[in-house]
């Protein structure tokens, strides 16, 4: 009886994470989640527009929170890390990461809180601007 019972509970999906899912599914969680959604997808809004201002192509950052630019004057993506890093203190993931095809593009992520996102992109400006 007590393998039976110790099968049937721990056999499965733990109730904690199906608990975690019903409420997921809830009125309340889907504001919830629409909330967070909202929120990343702002910060997206204000890189992509904040990198579309220093005259860098871009793309994405409408329908998910990553926003990718192509790597201004010939840098490669590791040179603009650098340049970011060392300049402004800014971080994103250089695109050979990604891949061959990820050179010469860098990839930023919207998944900060509002204050840093507004604060790297005027720390870019800043620098951008005379490079």
């Amino acid at each position: 009886m007590w393998r039976r019972r110790q099968s049937t509970k721990f056999n499965g999906t733990a109730y904690i994470v199906q608990r975690g899912a019903e409420a997921v599914y809830s009125l309340d969680g889907q504001k919830q989640i629409r909330k967070v959604i909202d929120y990343y997808m702002g910060n997206a809004k204000i890189i992509k527009a904040g990198l579309e201002s220093l005259g860098l192509t871009t793309y994405g950052g409408v329908n998910a929170p990553y926003i990718w630019t192509k790597t201004p004057n010939r840098l490669t993506s590791w040179e603009f890390f650098d340049l970011l890093l060392n300049k402004v203190q800014v971080v994103g993931t250089p695109g050979e990461g990604f891949g061959q095809a990820g050179e010469g593009f860098f990839r930023f992520t919207a998944f900060g809180n509002r204050e840093n996102t507004l604060e790297a992109i005027s720390r870019m400006k800043k620098m951008l601007e005379f490079y």
